[in-house]
């Protein structure tokens, strides 16, 4: 599989282009401090920590106490299960909210045709 590939199913899965790129990075190459990141990836580092907070609430990063803080990620595969688990978990809620949501669409059109 080529890494463009998981880049794209990364984003398929819902991280962000920079966000598929930091997780990969951190796969890759290891544990990193944010400034290391920031240089290979050429980003700015507040949009680096910003991006390593994303990553930590979705749960597939981890960060390594010191001075300074460095960053881990997760391996592959458990990442993968948890953004599955994620993608999965908001098709229900939105299969769900199906019928709620056509009976709304059908009020709000009522209403407007009336006007």
């Amino acid at each position: 599989m080529s890494l463009e590939r998981i880049f794209k199913a990364l984003i398929d899965l819902g991280l962000s282009e920079s966000e598929a790129q930091v997780y990969m990075f951190l796969e890759t190459k290891g544990a990193a401090k944010a400034r290391r990141i920031a240089a290979a990836l050429q980003i700015n580092r507040t949009q680096v920590y910003r991006i390593l907070k994303r990553l930590q609430d979705k749960k597939i990063i981890k960060t390594i106490v010191g001075r300074p803080t460095k960053f881990s990620a997760l391996p592959f595969e458990e990442a993968l299960n948890l953004l599955i688990q994620h993608k999965k978990k908001n098709a229900k809620k939105a299969h769900n909210n199906k019928k709620e949501l056509l009976s709304e669409w059908q009020i709000m059109i009522k209403k407007k045709s009336k006007k």
